[in-house]
Parts: C-alpha cells; structure tokens; sequence
C-alpha cells in the first residue's frame, strides 16, 4: 500500500488561494528545503512545457521553497530517462501540471517515470495534480477531446475528477454520470485543492473553492458541496 500524500486540485494552480494547500504540501513533504519536482508533461501537445513548468517553479519558490526542479519530462522516451527517473525518485513534492489529459495518462503509463512516482510515495512523498494532473490520477479519466472515459493510473477508486468545475467542469456531469453510472464524480474547483493519504479514503478541502461529489444512485440536482476546510470520505470498494 502507497503511504505518501495525494492532492488534487481544480486548476488555475499557480496563484491565489492554492497558495494553502500547496504550502501544506510543502510541509508534508518535509517543509521549504525538500526537493520538489515539477512534471509539464500534459503541457507537451502544444509545446507549452517550457512555460508551465517555470511558472510552476517560480510560484513553489514564492512559497519559500528551495529546491524546486523542472523535470523534462515530455513523452514516453523522456519517462524512461535515467536522469529524469532518478529525479522523481528523489523528489519528495511530485506536481503534475494541468493540459491535456489523456496525452499525461498515456505518456506516464507503465513507464520507468509512474514507477518511480510510485516509489517515491511508497516512501512518504506528496504526489500532487492539477486539472489534468489531477485527472489521471483517478481510476477513471474523462479525456475531454475523445469525450469518452478511459482507465487513469487508478490511485483514487472509483472516482473521475471534473477540473475547473465552477467554470465549465460541471457542464461534464451529466454526460459522465451516463458513461460512469456506479462511479463517485469529483469536482474541483479552480483554486482548490483535496488532500489525503494515498490509500486512505478521508479528504480535506483546501482554498479558494469548493469540492463537489455526484454520488452513484443520486441525483445529479442535488450534488454533495463541502467547503474549505471541511471533511469528508470516499467511499472505495473493498
């Protein structure tokens, strides 16, 4: 069982409100001098990589800390990489950026870089997602160019997470409910984030936001709201 942090956050990650979760995954992952890697590989399809990831960088260092790293980490070539996999492998803040989804869940799956990820939680790290970051780490993934589900890399059962979900995120609900009818639809607000033991079912909400669940047999007009700092529990089958 994986034993780190997961946090997944609705996007618009760098700046405003997220700067309270994203500093709590900084002292979880062992305060301001732990190593942080930024992973831009959603950014990729449209050569944005380089861009986001100094933005990510640049907004970690403004949070105080002090070993914040930009991984090249852009297709499935570079997540076999030595260097880049012993990177990851030492990071103990592991944050992938917002893009396109099903380009990240294709390029990490079962690559030498997911293994790596993987390993570095095993031994305590925060692994952390925004937008599509955050989308791929669930069992399932909406791909919103496909508009179809497909499997994400599966560390939070059952669940399929709706990003900027006050914006246009919750314009999927409906659809996803149709496509995932025993599935838990997780929306995220921009700006906030949820934050857990990987493995553990019990959540906390952080920011801006608001975190939003369509629960399997409700209806979708009467979705579950929890706001910052509340609590709350996935249900995960056994």
């Amino acid at each position: 069982m994986v034993s780190g942090t997961i946090l997944l956050a609705g996007g618009s990650e760098f700046g405003g409100q997220m700067a309270d979760p994203d500093r709590r995954g900084i002292d979880l992952a062992g305060g301001p001098d732990a190593p942080i890697t930024i992973i831009p590989t959603a950014a990729a399809p449209d050569n944005n990589h380089r861009r986001a990831g100094e933005n990510g960088r640049r907004w970690f260092t403004s949070l105080g800390a002090t070993n914040v790293r930009v991984v090249p980490l852009i297709d499935r070539s570079s997540a076999a990489d030595k260097t880049v996999v012993d990177q990851i492998i030492e990071a103990r803040l592991i944050y992938l950026l917002g893009g396109f989804p099903g380009y990240l869940c294709e390029t990490l799956r079962n690559t030498p870089a997911w293994t790596a990820m993987l390993a570095a939680a095993d031994e305590g790290a925060v692994l952390a997602g925004s937008s599509a970051g955050a989308m791929v780490l669930c069992q399932h993934l909406h791909d919103p160019r496909g508009q179809g589900v497909t499997a994400g890399l599966g560390l939070v059962p059952n669940a399929c997470v709706l990003p900027h979900h006050n914006t246009f995120g919750q314009g999927w609900a409906e659809r996803l409910r149709a496509l995932l009818p025993d599935a838990t639809l997780v929306g995220i607000d921009e700006e906030t984030a949820m934050i857990s033991g990987i493995s553990a079912p019990d959540w906390r909400v952080h920011g801006a936001g608001d975190v939003t669940l369509y629960l399997p047999g409700q209806p979708l007009s009467h979705p579950k709201r929890l706001l910052a700092e509340q609590e709350f529990r996935l249900e995960y089958p056994q």
